[in-house]
């Protein structure tokens, strides 16, 4: 068996109408600055070096439901967001352009919406 070769994760990739625009709102959210801004690409970066967030342009992008039923949309993937404070990071998100989802399935847990519909918590 061959040795498994180096890998690290680099970053996560939102799919959005418009990448410039979602990114907008997540440097807003997290304070990441952008790293690499192209026509359909933007690349924030952690300010730890981790791995960062992205946004690509895809034309025939579909908002995803939450809590999806049978024959919605579903969600492919969600961000967790860990924080010192809940309400006031709720109150931030929801200044930053976030909507609060209706459905909340945990007490210490909040989900919340971006503007193109992917889901993302917030917990402590």
């Amino acid at each position: 068996m061959s040795e498994r070769p180096h890998m690290t994760l680099s970053g996560i990739v939102l799919d959005a109408p418009d990448a410039q625009e979602l990114a907008a709102f997540y440097q807003r959210l997290l304070g990441w600055s952008v790293i690499q801004d192209e026509p359909g690409w933007v690349r924030l970066g952690a300010p730890n070096g981790g791995p960062g967030l992205s946004f690509q342009t895809e034309r025939a992008y579909v908002r995803p439901v939450w809590p999806a039923g049978p024959d919605d949309q579903q969600m492919s993937v969600h961000l967790d967001i860990e924080v010192e404070n809940l309400e006031a990071a709720c109150a931030h998100a929801e200044k930053a352009g976030a909507t609060r989802a209706d459905f909340q399935p945990q007490d210490d847990v909040r989900v919340y919406l971006d503007p193109d519909g992917h889901p993302f918590c917030l917990f402590l």
